[in-house]
Protein backbone atom coordinates (compact mmCIF):
# COMPACT_ATOMS: atom_id res chain seq x y z
CA UNK A 1 0.00 0.00 0.00
CA UNK A 2 1.62 3.29 -1.00
CA UNK A 3 2.25 5.97 1.94
CA UNK A 4 1.06 9.51 1.36
CA UNK A 5 4.37 10.24 0.95
CA UNK A 6 5.21 8.37 -1.85
CA UNK A 7 1.30 8.97 -3.70
CA UNK A 8 2.33 12.55 -3.30
CA UNK A 9 5.28 11.88 -5.04
CA UNK A 10 3.71 9.81 -7.62
CA UNK A 11 1.01 12.79 -8.20
CA UNK A 12 3.62 15.18 -8.50
CA UNK A 13 5.66 13.31 -11.30
CA UNK A 14 2.90 12.94 -12.93
CA UNK A 15 1.44 16.04 -13.07
CA UNK A 16 4.91 17.21 -14.54
CA UNK A 17 4.84 15.08 -17.12
CA UNK A 18 1.61 16.01 -17.79
CA UNK A 19 2.65 19.89 -18.15
CA UNK A 20 5.63 19.16 -19.97
CA UNK A 21 4.27 17.32 -22.28
CA UNK A 22 1.80 19.95 -22.78
CA UNK A 23 4.17 22.68 -23.29
CA UNK A 24 6.11 20.22 -25.53
CA UNK A 25 3.15 19.83 -27.62
CA UNK A 26 3.08 23.31 -28.63
CA UNK A 27 7.13 23.18 -29.20
CA UNK A 28 7.64 24.62 -25.65
CA UNK A 29 10.02 23.81 -22.70
CA UNK A 30 10.26 25.68 -19.11
CA UNK A 31 12.51 26.28 -16.45
CA UNK A 32 11.72 26.30 -12.77
CA UNK A 33 13.95 28.68 -10.62
CA UNK A 34 14.17 29.21 -7.03
CA UNK A 35 14.08 32.30 -5.34
CA UNK A 36 17.76 32.92 -5.85
CA UNK A 37 17.74 32.24 -10.17
CA UNK A 38 18.79 28.87 -9.34
CA UNK A 39 17.37 26.64 -11.85
CA UNK A 40 15.65 23.38 -10.13
CA UNK A 41 14.61 21.04 -13.15
CA UNK A 42 13.66 21.95 -16.79
CA UNK A 43 10.92 20.20 -18.57
CA UNK A 44 12.52 16.63 -20.81
CA UNK A 45 11.09 18.60 -23.96
CA UNK A 46 14.90 20.55 -23.11
CA UNK A 47 16.46 17.06 -24.64
CA UNK A 48 14.37 16.49 -27.45
CA UNK A 49 14.51 20.36 -28.78
CA UNK A 50 18.24 20.95 -27.74
CA UNK A 51 19.66 17.51 -27.32
CA UNK A 52 20.18 14.67 -25.22
CA UNK A 53 21.52 16.01 -21.83
CA UNK A 54 20.27 19.27 -21.90
CA UNK A 55 17.95 19.30 -19.65
CA UNK A 56 20.26 17.28 -17.04
CA UNK A 57 22.85 19.85 -17.93
CA UNK A 58 21.27 23.52 -16.82
CA UNK A 59 19.83 21.87 -12.95
CA UNK A 60 21.50 23.51 -10.46
CA UNK A 61 23.01 25.92 -12.72
CA UNK A 62 21.97 30.07 -12.12
CA UNK A 63 19.75 31.34 -14.76
CA UNK A 64 22.49 33.96 -15.50
CA UNK A 65 24.78 31.70 -16.16
CA UNK A 66 22.85 30.07 -18.88
CA UNK A 67 21.41 32.82 -20.41
CA UNK A 68 23.24 35.63 -19.56
CA UNK A 69 24.41 38.68 -17.02
CA UNK A 70 21.94 40.72 -19.09
CA UNK A 71 19.05 39.12 -18.39
CA UNK A 72 19.25 38.02 -15.21
CA UNK A 73 22.54 39.01 -13.92
CA UNK A 74 22.59 41.56 -10.96
CA UNK A 75 21.51 44.08 -12.92
CA UNK A 76 19.60 42.59 -15.34
CA UNK A 77 16.46 43.30 -17.25
CA UNK A 78 14.31 40.60 -16.27
CA UNK A 79 15.61 39.75 -13.13
CA UNK A 80 14.43 43.04 -12.09
CA UNK A 81 11.34 42.35 -13.40
CA UNK A 82 10.83 39.19 -11.90
CA UNK A 83 11.84 40.37 -8.47
CA UNK A 84 9.10 43.34 -8.73
CA UNK A 85 6.33 40.44 -9.37
CA UNK A 86 6.41 41.45 -12.99
CA UNK A 87 5.37 39.25 -16.05
CA UNK A 88 8.22 39.73 -19.33
CA UNK A 89 7.37 37.62 -22.55
CA UNK A 90 9.06 38.11 -26.07
CA UNK A 91 12.42 38.42 -24.82
CA UNK A 92 16.02 36.59 -27.03
CA UNK A 93 19.05 35.39 -25.73
CA UNK A 94 21.46 33.45 -26.34
CA UNK A 95 21.20 29.78 -24.10
CA UNK A 96 24.63 28.21 -23.38
CA UNK A 97 24.77 24.61 -22.31
CA UNK A 98 28.26 23.47 -21.43
CA UNK A 99 30.41 23.58 -24.00
CA UNK A 100 28.58 23.62 -26.87
CA UNK A 101 27.59 26.47 -28.47
CA UNK A 102 25.30 29.41 -28.04
CA UNK A 103 21.47 28.70 -29.32
CA UNK A 104 18.96 31.18 -30.01
CA UNK A 105 15.95 30.98 -27.66
CA UNK A 106 12.91 33.29 -27.42
CA UNK A 107 11.74 33.39 -24.22
CA UNK A 108 8.74 34.82 -21.43
CA UNK A 109 9.53 34.36 -17.77
CA UNK A 110 7.68 35.05 -15.19
CA UNK A 111 6.90 34.66 -10.93
CA UNK A 112 5.24 31.58 -10.08
CA UNK A 113 2.03 31.68 -8.17
CA UNK A 114 2.72 30.86 -4.54
CA UNK A 115 -0.52 29.77 -3.51
CA UNK A 116 -0.42 26.23 -5.41
CA UNK A 117 -0.67 23.66 -2.19
CA UNK A 118 -0.61 21.20 -5.27
CA UNK A 119 2.65 22.20 -6.82
CA UNK A 120 5.26 19.66 -7.60
CA UNK A 121 7.83 21.60 -5.94
CA UNK A 122 7.51 24.24 -2.73
CA UNK A 123 10.37 25.60 -4.05
CA UNK A 124 9.50 26.80 -7.30
CA UNK A 125 9.65 31.16 -7.67
CA UNK A 126 10.12 31.64 -11.37
CA UNK A 127 9.33 30.04 -14.44
CA UNK A 128 10.96 30.76 -17.96
CA UNK A 129 9.26 29.29 -21.28
CA UNK A 130 11.70 29.28 -23.62
CA UNK A 131 11.59 27.71 -27.65
CA UNK A 132 14.18 27.82 -30.87
CA UNK A 133 14.26 31.22 -32.09
CA UNK A 134 15.86 31.46 -35.61
CA UNK A 135 17.73 34.11 -37.05
CA UNK A 136 15.29 35.47 -38.99
CA UNK A 137 12.73 35.13 -36.38
CA UNK A 138 12.88 38.83 -35.72
CA UNK A 139 10.08 40.91 -34.79
CA UNK A 140 9.82 44.34 -33.22
CA UNK A 141 8.34 43.25 -29.67
CA UNK A 142 11.37 40.96 -29.35
CA UNK A 143 14.08 42.40 -27.41
CA UNK A 144 17.11 40.00 -28.19
CA UNK A 145 20.41 39.96 -25.68
CA UNK A 146 23.94 39.98 -26.32
CA UNK A 147 26.60 40.27 -23.60
CA UNK A 148 26.01 43.39 -22.54
CA UNK A 149 23.62 44.62 -25.71
CA UNK A 150 20.19 44.64 -25.61
CA UNK A 151 18.13 45.41 -29.26
CA UNK A 152 15.31 45.19 -31.10
CA UNK A 153 15.40 46.78 -34.07
CA UNK A 154 16.65 45.11 -37.52
CA UNK A 155 19.88 46.71 -37.85
CA UNK A 156 21.45 45.64 -34.89
CA UNK A 157 19.24 42.32 -35.08
CA UNK A 158 21.75 41.80 -38.43
CA UNK A 159 24.80 42.81 -36.00
CA UNK A 160 24.27 40.45 -33.49
CA UNK A 161 24.18 37.14 -36.16
CA UNK A 162 26.89 38.78 -37.52
CA UNK A 163 28.84 38.62 -34.45
CA UNK A 164 27.49 35.11 -33.93
CA UNK A 165 28.67 33.67 -37.36
CA UNK A 166 32.10 34.95 -36.20
CA UNK A 167 32.22 32.60 -33.39
CA UNK A 168 35.19 30.52 -34.89
CA UNK A 169 36.79 33.08 -37.03
CA UNK A 170 40.26 34.57 -36.20
CA UNK A 171 39.73 37.45 -38.99
CA UNK A 172 40.53 41.53 -37.46
CA UNK A 173 37.24 43.26 -37.37
CA UNK A 174 36.72 47.10 -38.00
CA UNK A 175 33.95 49.03 -35.90
CA UNK A 176 32.81 52.10 -37.05
CA UNK A 177 30.14 54.19 -35.56
CA UNK A 178 29.42 57.70 -33.63
CA UNK A 179 30.53 57.85 -29.67
CA UNK A 180 28.63 56.28 -27.46
CA UNK A 181 26.69 53.68 -29.85
CA UNK A 182 27.94 50.64 -27.91
CA UNK A 183 31.17 49.95 -30.37
CA UNK A 184 33.53 48.32 -27.54
CA UNK A 185 30.10 46.13 -25.81
CA UNK A 186 30.21 44.86 -29.47
CA UNK A 187 33.60 43.58 -29.85
CA UNK A 188 33.67 42.62 -26.11
CA UNK A 189 30.92 40.07 -27.76
CA UNK A 190 32.66 39.20 -30.41
CA UNK A 191 35.66 38.04 -28.00
CA UNK A 192 32.61 36.29 -25.62
CA UNK A 193 31.54 34.08 -28.31
CA UNK A 194 34.97 33.61 -30.36
CA UNK A 195 37.38 30.17 -29.63
CA UNK A 196 39.67 32.75 -27.54
CA UNK A 197 36.94 33.76 -24.83
CA UNK A 198 39.10 32.14 -22.12
CA UNK A 199 41.88 34.67 -22.97
CA UNK A 200 42.14 38.27 -22.17
CA UNK A 201 40.38 41.00 -23.59
CA UNK A 202 42.60 44.09 -23.45
CA UNK A 203 41.62 47.65 -24.64
CA UNK A 204 43.68 50.37 -25.67
CA UNK A 205 42.37 53.93 -26.31
CA UNK A 206 44.74 55.09 -29.40
CA UNK A 207 43.60 58.60 -29.29
CA UNK A 208 44.56 59.24 -25.73
CA UNK A 209 47.85 59.17 -25.53
CA UNK A 210 51.12 61.19 -27.19
CA UNK A 211 52.65 58.69 -29.68
CA UNK A 212 55.58 58.37 -27.00
CA UNK A 213 53.70 56.91 -24.56
CA UNK A 214 51.20 55.28 -27.08
CA UNK A 215 53.84 53.17 -28.63
CA UNK A 216 55.35 51.83 -25.02
CA UNK A 217 51.67 51.02 -24.16
CA UNK A 218 50.70 48.97 -27.19
CA UNK A 219 54.60 47.50 -27.79
CA UNK A 220 56.11 47.86 -24.32
CA UNK A 221 59.43 49.50 -23.83
CA UNK A 222 62.86 48.56 -22.44
CA UNK A 223 64.53 50.01 -19.33
CA UNK A 224 65.98 53.08 -20.30
CA UNK A 225 64.25 53.72 -23.40
CA UNK A 226 63.09 57.21 -22.71
CA UNK A 227 63.08 59.26 -19.39
CA UNK A 228 61.36 57.69 -16.74
CA UNK A 229 61.39 53.91 -18.10
CA UNK A 230 63.12 52.51 -15.08
CA UNK A 231 62.14 48.83 -15.72
CA UNK A 232 61.32 46.51 -18.74
CA UNK A 233 57.76 46.23 -19.27
CA UNK A 234 55.66 44.38 -21.46
CA UNK A 235 52.94 45.65 -23.82
CA UNK A 236 49.41 45.44 -24.90
CA UNK A 237 50.20 42.95 -27.88
CA UNK A 238 52.18 40.79 -25.75
CA UNK A 239 49.17 40.71 -22.63
CA UNK A 240 46.49 39.86 -25.45
CA UNK A 241 48.80 37.08 -27.45
CA UNK A 242 46.41 34.50 -26.16
CA UNK A 243 42.74 36.74 -26.48
CA UNK A 244 42.09 39.73 -28.05
CA UNK A 245 43.56 43.36 -28.61
CA UNK A 246 40.77 46.28 -28.72
CA UNK A 247 41.87 48.97 -30.42
CA UNK A 248 39.82 52.00 -30.02
CA UNK A 249 39.76 55.02 -31.36
CA UNK A 250 42.19 53.98 -34.05
CA UNK A 251 41.76 56.33 -36.30
CA UNK A 252 43.15 59.01 -34.77
CA UNK A 253 46.54 56.71 -34.48
CA UNK A 254 49.88 59.29 -35.64
CA UNK A 255 51.11 57.66 -38.97
CA UNK A 256 54.92 56.25 -37.34
CA UNK A 257 51.92 54.13 -35.50
CA UNK A 258 50.13 52.97 -38.13
CA UNK A 259 53.48 51.52 -39.67
CA UNK A 260 54.78 49.26 -36.77
CA UNK A 261 50.70 48.54 -36.28
CA UNK A 262 50.66 47.42 -39.98
CA UNK A 263 53.67 45.33 -39.17
CA UNK A 264 52.52 43.37 -36.76
CA UNK A 265 49.01 42.62 -38.26
CA UNK A 266 51.57 41.37 -41.31
CA UNK A 267 53.99 39.48 -39.72
CA UNK A 268 52.55 39.54 -35.96
CA UNK A 269 56.13 40.66 -35.13
CA UNK A 270 57.45 43.81 -33.19
CA UNK A 271 59.98 45.40 -31.38
CA UNK A 272 60.05 47.13 -27.83
CA UNK A 273 60.85 50.68 -27.55
CA UNK A 274 64.75 50.80 -27.05
CA UNK A 275 65.43 47.32 -27.76
CA UNK A 276 66.06 45.74 -31.08
CA UNK A 277 64.73 41.88 -29.93
CA UNK A 278 62.10 41.21 -32.41
CA UNK A 279 58.77 39.62 -30.50
CA UNK A 280 55.62 38.12 -31.56
CA UNK A 281 51.85 37.96 -30.71
CA UNK A 282 49.44 35.87 -31.78
CA UNK A 283 46.42 38.55 -30.48
CA UNK A 284 43.70 38.76 -32.40
CA UNK A 285 42.84 42.59 -32.91
CA UNK A 286 39.38 44.00 -33.17
CA UNK A 287 39.65 48.10 -33.91
CA UNK A 288 37.22 50.89 -33.78
CA UNK A 289 36.30 54.58 -34.70
CA UNK A 290 34.15 57.33 -35.14
CA UNK A 291 36.36 58.91 -37.80
CA UNK A 292 35.44 58.29 -41.73
CA UNK A 293 38.35 56.43 -42.37
CA UNK A 294 37.75 56.33 -45.97
CA UNK A 295 38.10 59.82 -46.23
CA UNK A 296 41.09 60.05 -43.44
CA UNK A 297 42.69 57.30 -46.11
CA UNK A 298 41.89 60.03 -49.06
CA UNK A 299 43.60 62.89 -47.32
CA UNK A 300 46.79 60.58 -46.73
CA UNK A 301 45.83 60.68 -42.50
CA UNK A 302 45.01 57.18 -42.54
CA UNK A 303 47.78 54.20 -44.26
CA UNK A 304 45.10 52.74 -47.00
CA UNK A 305 47.15 49.37 -46.46
CA UNK A 306 46.32 49.57 -42.71
CA UNK A 307 42.35 50.06 -42.96
CA UNK A 308 42.54 47.08 -45.43
CA UNK A 309 44.09 44.77 -43.41
CA UNK A 310 41.67 46.45 -40.19
CA UNK A 311 38.55 45.77 -42.28
CA UNK A 312 38.43 42.49 -42.73
CA UNK A 313 34.90 42.31 -41.69
CA UNK A 314 33.27 45.56 -41.24
CA UNK A 315 30.69 46.23 -38.96
CA UNK A 316 28.90 50.00 -38.76
CA UNK A 317 26.87 50.34 -35.44
CA UNK A 318 23.87 52.75 -36.43
CA UNK A 319 23.45 55.93 -34.03
CA UNK A 320 20.34 55.26 -31.65
CA UNK A 321 18.29 58.22 -33.72
CA UNK A 322 18.22 55.65 -36.29
CA UNK A 323 16.94 52.75 -34.43
CA UNK A 324 14.45 54.22 -32.09
CA UNK A 325 12.59 50.43 -31.40
CA UNK A 326 15.88 50.10 -29.11
CA UNK A 327 15.24 52.84 -26.93
CA UNK A 328 12.84 51.40 -25.06
CA UNK A 329 14.58 48.06 -24.06
CA UNK A 330 17.89 49.66 -23.67
CA UNK A 331 16.30 51.92 -21.03
CA UNK A 332 14.78 49.36 -19.34
CA UNK A 333 18.64 47.87 -19.32
CA UNK A 334 20.13 50.94 -18.20
CA UNK A 335 17.55 51.28 -15.56
CA UNK A 336 18.40 47.67 -13.63
CA UNK A 337 22.08 48.92 -13.94
CA UNK A 338 21.60 52.21 -12.42
CA UNK A 339 18.76 51.98 -10.10
CA UNK A 340 21.62 49.16 -9.03
CA UNK A 341 24.27 51.76 -8.53
CA UNK A 342 22.03 53.98 -6.20
CA UNK A 343 20.66 51.23 -4.33
CA UNK A 344 16.74 51.45 -5.78
CA UNK A 345 14.23 50.22 -7.91
CA UNK A 346 12.54 52.45 -10.05
CA UNK A 347 10.66 52.52 -13.04
CA UNK A 348 9.51 55.12 -16.16
CA UNK A 349 6.35 56.41 -16.26
CA UNK A 350 4.62 56.66 -20.42
CA UNK A 351 5.07 60.01 -20.66
CA UNK A 352 8.52 60.26 -19.53
CA UNK A 353 9.00 57.30 -21.74
CA UNK A 354 7.35 58.82 -24.59
CA UNK A 355 9.46 61.60 -24.23
CA UNK A 356 12.70 59.74 -24.72
CA UNK A 357 11.39 58.30 -27.64
CA UNK A 358 10.98 61.82 -29.23
CA UNK A 359 15.02 63.06 -28.94
CA UNK A 360 17.33 62.50 -31.30
CA UNK A 361 19.95 61.65 -28.69
CA UNK A 362 23.13 63.08 -30.22
CA UNK A 363 25.40 61.28 -27.45
CA UNK A 364 23.83 58.08 -28.58
CA UNK A 365 23.03 54.97 -25.84
CA UNK A 366 26.41 56.94 -23.49
CA UNK A 367 23.56 60.32 -23.40
CA UNK A 368 21.17 58.09 -22.16
CA UNK A 369 22.87 56.19 -19.75
CA UNK A 370 23.66 59.86 -18.57
CA UNK A 371 19.87 60.83 -18.65
CA UNK A 372 18.99 57.90 -16.74
CA UNK A 373 21.83 58.29 -13.95
CA UNK A 374 20.26 62.25 -13.41
CA UNK A 375 16.60 60.85 -13.48
CA UNK A 376 17.34 58.44 -10.90
CA UNK A 377 18.95 60.90 -8.73
CA UNK A 378 16.79 63.17 -8.60
CA UNK A 379 13.63 61.19 -8.78
CA UNK A 380 11.90 60.94 -5.14
CA UNK A 381 9.12 58.12 -5.74
CA UNK A 382 9.65 54.92 -7.70
CA UNK A 383 8.86 56.34 -10.94
CA UNK A 384 10.40 58.47 -13.36
CA UNK A 385 8.30 61.07 -14.44
CA UNK A 386 8.90 63.63 -17.74
CA UNK A 387 10.00 66.41 -14.96
CA UNK A 388 12.32 64.53 -13.72
CA UNK A 389 14.64 64.51 -16.72
CA UNK A 390 16.87 66.92 -17.64
CA UNK A 391 16.66 69.72 -20.14
CA UNK A 392 18.35 67.47 -23.11
CA UNK A 393 18.05 70.10 -25.67
CA UNK A 394 20.46 72.54 -23.87
CA UNK A 395 23.03 69.88 -24.19
CA UNK A 396 23.46 71.20 -28.20
CA UNK A 397 25.94 73.29 -29.21
CA UNK A 398 23.48 74.74 -31.57
CA UNK A 399 21.52 77.58 -30.27
CA UNK A 400 19.37 78.82 -30.04
CA UNK A 401 17.60 76.30 -27.61
CA UNK A 402 14.01 74.72 -26.86
CA UNK A 403 13.28 73.40 -23.26
CA UNK A 404 14.00 69.64 -24.30
CA UNK A 405 12.51 66.55 -23.23
CA UNK A 406 12.56 67.13 -19.80
CA UNK A 407 11.11 69.67 -17.86
CA UNK A 408 13.14 71.37 -14.36
CA UNK A 409 10.57 72.44 -12.06
CA UNK A 410 8.57 75.18 -12.42
CA UNK A 411 9.79 75.64 -16.46
CA UNK A 412 7.02 76.19 -19.23
CA UNK A 413 6.38 73.13 -21.65
CA UNK A 414 6.66 73.41 -24.76
CA UNK A 415 3.17 74.13 -25.91
CA UNK A 416 2.65 76.74 -23.13
CA UNK A 417 3.53 79.83 -25.28
CA UNK A 418 5.41 82.43 -23.32
CA UNK A 419 9.34 82.55 -23.63
CA UNK A 420 9.48 78.94 -25.19
CA UNK A 421 6.96 79.72 -28.08
CA UNK A 422 8.68 82.48 -28.60
CA UNK A 423 12.02 81.01 -29.33
CA UNK A 424 10.55 78.61 -31.75
CA UNK A 425 8.99 81.61 -33.54
CA UNK A 426 12.39 83.10 -33.82
CA UNK A 427 14.14 80.02 -35.16
CA UNK A 428 11.57 79.16 -37.74
CA UNK A 429 12.04 82.84 -38.89
CA UNK A 430 15.38 82.56 -38.89
CA UNK A 431 15.45 79.90 -40.77
CA UNK A 432 13.16 80.85 -43.57
CA UNK A 433 10.52 78.00 -41.88
CA UNK A 434 12.65 75.25 -43.26
CA UNK A 435 11.36 72.79 -40.69
CA UNK A 436 14.74 70.21 -41.22
CA UNK A 437 16.81 73.45 -40.55
CA UNK A 438 14.98 74.69 -37.70
CA UNK A 439 14.48 71.08 -35.98
CA UNK A 440 18.67 70.61 -35.93
CA UNK A 441 18.92 74.74 -34.80
CA UNK A 442 16.42 73.52 -31.79
CA UNK A 443 18.20 70.09 -30.98
CA UNK A 444 15.21 68.21 -31.83
CA UNK A 445 13.63 65.83 -34.27
CA UNK A 446 10.99 66.59 -37.09
CA UNK A 447 8.38 65.04 -35.58
CA UNK A 448 8.75 66.74 -32.37
CA UNK A 449 9.05 70.20 -34.07
CA UNK A 450 5.84 69.12 -36.34
CA UNK A 451 4.13 68.26 -33.20
CA UNK A 452 5.21 72.22 -31.56
CA UNK A 453 4.30 74.12 -34.14
CA UNK A 454 0.71 72.36 -34.37
CA UNK A 455 0.06 72.83 -30.84
CA UNK A 456 1.55 76.08 -30.82
CA UNK A 457 -0.83 76.95 -34.13
CA UNK A 458 2.03 77.34 -36.63
CA UNK A 459 1.79 74.98 -39.12
CA UNK A 460 -0.13 77.25 -41.62
CA UNK A 461 2.67 79.79 -41.20
CA UNK A 462 4.69 77.37 -42.93
CA UNK A 463 5.30 78.85 -46.00
CA UNK A 464 8.07 76.95 -47.33
CA UNK A 465 7.46 73.84 -48.94
CA UNK A 466 10.59 72.72 -49.19
CA UNK A 467 11.17 73.05 -45.79
CA UNK A 468 10.15 69.43 -44.65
Amino acid sequence: MLTDVTRRALEASAAWNAVSAAFGALGRAFICADANLRILHGSYILDEIFGPGAAAAIQGRLLEDVFGAGLFGATGTLRDALVAGERREGWRAHLTLGEGEPRLVALSAAPFPQNLETACDLGVRFIVVLRPAEQSDVTLGSPVTLGGLVARSPAMSRIFSLVQNLKHAEVTVLITGESGTGKELVARAIHDQSPRRAGPFVAVNCGALPVDLLESEMFGHARGAFTGAVRDRIGRFETASDGTLFLDEVGDLPLPVQVKLLRVLQGGTFERLGENQTRTSRARVIAATNVDVVRAVREGRFRDDLYYRLCVVPIEIPPLRERPEDVEPIVSMLLGRVGARHGRSVRMSPDALRALLEYDWPGNVRELENVLEYAVTVCRGQTILPEDLPVLAARHVAAPVVPGIGRTPGSVPARAGGETLDRLRETLEATHWRRAEAAHALGISRITLWRRMRDAGLLERQNDSTGD
